[in-house]
């Protein structure tokens, strides 16, 4: 007898349907067709055993199982329980009319429970858009698929309890998550604020311009001067995710494996802050099994590289594509996936190896040319897409004792929303074009142009500081952006002024002078 159920396959973010054929003949031979990897093929034992401590008997008949669509490869074991409940449908164990109507994933425990798998949300997502009625999964599951409306989702223990369900001798209520309503509850909330933070008010103002532009951005600083602290709090400014963004932002992790169980909708943007020993393939995705990498984890939020020299170099130089395009195509021999990567880029770096110079108190004690040497770990097109380079001072002890709070998070984000929001209007009709720091040449001549005075401004800052011809673009971004943190519509002298000061390491004699000499 031949029976059908149906699951679905992960590829990049998205999910494909799989349909199990399971046929039952004579004979007693067990095989798996349709390019199965390890795991899959090792699924007779699992679903064997399962059956049997959940009081159930593996068929002993000639028994194949293809997976279609044949060409696409099958990865992991939570083609499980499909397997399991075709099969016995299939041996005429328990009659189950309506398997069509239902999405059946899962991985079994020898002792017939029902383990979490990854990527339910996508899959979820693909059973909706293939008109199944509801969709079967494990329990630790079932909130993170329940999010995706007109979609029945059940949430199952055991291999029993699905046996029953589909059979019609029990029945399974569904989850149901009001996605709107987590959402608004969830969305905005923060453990961190800027109002802990004393002193660093030009730091601030230059976090402030970075989120209401998308910019990417540069921190140097010695050590102790509050670089971590800050970029730690730089969510509790930024945009609130949208409904859309935390669909696909939670759609990644979900494939990944780093939701916890019964999580459902990601409301926070993300923070990811990799060791400095991160592999390539760690930062971009990718291996045997493809999975997200830390570009597409920080996918909607932010990407922070503490110690940011330290990287190695091809570590560094993978992102120079991702930050241009926010997004990252893994091509192997076997496969080609592409994961989203719009993320902002915020790095920290002391100003040297010793990490003293430029210390109004401390002494550098590096030899002739290291300091130079030391930013040249970075190379000039990664540093051409970083719009924002800030030197940061620490704060004296005057600052550090104030007993009053700084400026809180909330209203900063309320300024950043303000910028946003403009900027949004501005590019309505421009597709894949958010914010200023996406701008095009052919943009930023209809929205960057300059009067006679803010054009001087640009062009003594560019002689006077010997700055090269990649701060141009940059500053013209920049400026825009503290433009519209004015609410000003054409850029201003005191704009222009104020975004040639976040070209710091773009200046021609910084990190010229010897440490010795200081």
């Amino acid at each position: 007898m031949l029976v059908k159920t149906y699951g679905a396959a992960v590829q990049g973010i998205d999910a494909i349907i799989i349909t199990v054929e399971v046929a039952v003949g004579r004979g007693y031979e067990y095989r798996i067709v349709g390019l199965p990897d390890t795991a899959v093929k090792e699924s007779q034992e699992r679903v064997r055993l399962a059956l049997l401590n959940s009081g159930r008997e593996l068929p002993r008949h000639n028994v194949v199982i293809n997976l279609s669509p044949a060409d696409v490869r099958k990865e992991g074991a939570a083609y499980d329980l499909p397997i399991a409940v075709a099969l016995m449908a299939g041996a005429e164990k328990i009659t189950a009319p309506g398997l069509d109507r239902y999405m059946i994933m899962g991985e079994l425990s020898l002792d017939g429970s029902v383990l979490p798998v990854r990527g339910a949300l996508p899959m979820a997502i693909a059973a909706r858009a293939a008109g199944f009625k509801g969709m079967i999964l494990p329990r630790a599951n079932a909130t993170e698929a329940a999010v995706v409306n007109n979609l029945e989702v059940y949430g199952v223990d055991t291999l029993s309890q699905v046996l029953d369900f589909v059979s019609g001798a029990a029945a399974i209520e569904p989850t149901i998550v009001d996605t709107r309503k987590e959402f608004a509850r969830e969305a905005g909330c923060t453990d961190v604020d800027f109002s802990d933070v004393k002193g660093q008010e030009n730091v601030k103002r230059a976090f402030e311009v970075a989120c209401a532009g998308g910019h990417n951005i540069l921190l140097v600083g010695p050590p102790g001067s509050g670089k971590s602290m800050m970029a730690k709090r730089l969510p509790s400014i930024m945009p609130p995710l949208t409904l859309a963004e935390a669909l696909e932002t939670t759609k990644i992790h979900s494939v990944a494996g780093r939701l916890k169980s019964g999580a459902r909708l990601l409301t926070r943007r993300p923070f990811r802050s990799p060791h400095h020993t991160i592999s390539p393939v760690a930062l971009v995705g990718g291996g045997s099994n493809p999975v997200p990498g830390e570009i597409s984890l920080a996918h909607n939020g932010i990407l922070f590289l503490d110690e940011f020299p330290e990287f190695s170099r091809s570590v560094l130089e993978v992102m120079r594509q991702p930050l241009e395009d926010r997004i990252i195509s893994v091509s192997r021999a076997r496969y080609r996936v592409d994961y989203p990567a719009g993320f902002m880029l915020v790095a920290s770096m002391n100003p040297c190896p010793c990490g003293y110079y430029n210390h109004p108190t401390k002494p550098c004690t590096c030899q002739p040319g290291q300091v130079s040497k030391y930013l040249g770990r970075i190379s000039g097109p990664l540093l051409d897409r970083i719009d924002i380079q800030v030197e940061i001072l620490p704060v004296p002890f005057e600052r550090l004792s104030e007993p009053s709070a700084g400026e809180s998070s909330a209203a900063i984000r309320e300024r950043v929303v303000q910028a946003r929001a403009v900027q949004a209007r501005r590019f309505a009709d421009t597709p894949g074009v958010h914010c200023n720091a996406q701008m095009t040449p052919r943009l930023m001549q209809q929205w960057c142009a300059l009067d006679a005075a803010s054009r001087g401004v640009l062009e003594q800052a560019m002689k006077k500081f010997d700055m090269s011809a990649r701060a141009y673009d940059r500053i013209l971004k920049v400026a825009r952006t503290i433009a519209d943190l004015d609410g000003a519509a054409d850029i201003a002298p005191h704009h222009m002024r104020e975004a040639v000061n976040y070209r710091n390491l773009d200046r021609g004699n910084w990190g010229a002078a010897s440490a010795t000499t200081i």
